[in-house]
């Protein structure tokens, strides 16, 4: 049997981030930033103006679809960063979609590393509403990454999502994923289905919305997740 072990850590999907450290920089004020780890396609930054200032602050790191950018996936969650205070990351794919989709874990995955570890150290980052969501080969990459790093994310949150790349399980993510009846591009008896039936089997806590329509993001299912991630606040 090949021990995983032997492999770097990198190589199998692995973040050296960890939250719960205390920032030592600034925090950046509200408004729209670049974070300044690449010359193109850097990740981008939503620092809201209910963000609760001293208070360790939920993040959602989302991965936009394959030929995307931040400004695709942007609009549809913006404003629910805005209206319930939450720090919104989105990295930028090197290449027209995520390097696991092209050959495995490599660029994308330390992009991503040097973007959390920009955002912590400017905010608390609260451990327990740190959440990967991602659409289309953004939620394979989540998928992947937040199921690979459970014990970094918190929450794992998937909209019409292709597959699951995983060789190493950590941690405990709670799984939202959502997927069109009518999908064209990635059909739900493929990838959605079993996915959750696999998950499930393995232990995971995962929630299902299956709606009416295409490959797409619907307003309405953002909504839901978004619920999921942050419900456990509204009681607090």
């Amino acid at each position: 049997m090949l021990d995983m072990s032997l492999l770097g850590g990198a190589l199998l999907g692995r973040l050296s981030f960890r939250p719960g450290g205390k920032p030592h920089q600034d925090p950046l004020p509200a408004g729209r930033h670049k974070l300044g780890i690449a010359e193109e396609r850097d990740a981008v930054l939503i620092v809201p103006q209910s963000l609760k200032p001293g208070a360790p602050a939920p993040l959602l790191v989302m991965f936009h679809g394959a030929g995307g950018s931040a400004d695709k996936v942007l609009p549809f969650f913006i404003e629910h960063a805005q209206q319930r205070g939450f720090l919104l990351l989105l990295p930028q794919s090197q290449f027209p979609t995520w390097d696991l989709v092209i050959g495995g874990n490599g660029p994308d995955l330390e992009r991503l590393d040097k973007a959390l570890a920009e955002v912590a150290s400017r905010f608390a980052i609260d451990p327990s509403h740190l959440a990967f969501a991602g659409f289309s080969d953004g939620g394979s990459y989540a998928l992947s990454a937040g199921v690979t790093n459970g014990d970094i994310a918190s929450h794992v949150i998937v909209f019409s999502g292709g597959f699951m790349s995983v060789f190493t399980q950590e941690g405990a993510p709670r799984i939202f994923i959502a997927h069109g009846l009518e999908d064209e591009q990635l059909p739900i008896e493929t990838s959605a289905r079993p996915h959750a039936e696999r998950l499930r089997a393995a232990g995971y806590d995962v929630s299902t919305v299956e709606f009416k329509g295409p490959h797409r993001i619907e307003p309405a299912v953002v909504t839901l997740a978004m619920d999921f991630f942050l419900g456990s606040l509204a009681a607090q």
